[in-house]
């Protein structure tokens, strides 16, 4: 598909993997990375941190920006209702990988967009099966950098999906933004991508 040329969303967060789903479904879009506290609150649910820190980051960069629509997502793993954040290194890494292993873990996803000074978001939930691993498949995995800044330690969309046995839900939600649910969100903000696409497609 041929993206537009013009931006026509602006997007919260620095996450390449995201920029590039929206320039799957044709959009184009100006990346302005959200500076804010990302720490989880005491007794806060999964789904309640990810939606929030959807929400402040599309209005943080709303109210600096406010001449397009803002999206912005953030992604968690979770299991056993611990949430697994980024690995600060190889061995933390290793130690998420381990306890994911052979085990069925949640992935939420929460995706906000403000247009006009309104907020609307969702949280979208997909279950990962991941295989059992041996500790040689672990440090392997490791060895080759790519579970470092991903959430959970691991890239569906990259070598960790041969560690996934099987997904219940949306696969672009593991990746970081469920295309299906943003497309929804973007739709009253004016962004309707069938239509832009067959607009781009037959210029």
């Amino acid at each position: 598909m041929i993206k537009s040329a013009v931006a026509v969303l602006r997007l919260a967060s620095a996450s390449p993997r995201r920029r590039e789903l929206l320039e799957q479904i044709g959009l184009c879009v100006d990346v302005v990375a959200a500076d804010i506290d990302e720490r989880l609150l005491p007794g806060e649910s999964a789904a309640s941190y990810v939606e929030r820190l959807a929400r402040h980051k599309a209005q943080t960069v709303f109210g600096r920006q406010p001449d397009l629509p803002v999206l912005a997502a953030d992604t968690a793993i979770v299991l056993d209702d611990v949430v697994f954040g980024k690995p600060d290194d190889a061995q933390d890494a290793a130690r998420m990988l381990a306890k994911l292993s052979g085990k069925t873990h949640k992935v939420l996803t929460g995706t906000a967009i403000v247009y006009k000074g309104k907020t609307s978001s969702v949280v979208v939930t997909t279950r990962v099966t991941f295989a059992a691993l041996s500790d040689t498949d672990i440090d392997a995995y490791c060895a080759t950098g790519e579970p470092i800044g991903k959430a959970g330690a691991y890239a569906i969309q990259g070598l960790g999906a041969i560690l996934v046995q099987r997904i219940q839900g949306s696969y672009s939600n593991v990746v970081g933004l469920p295309l299906y649910e943003t497309a929804r969100l973007l739709a009253p903000a004016g962004i309707d991508v069938l239509e832009a696409a067959r607009q781009t497609d037959s210029s």
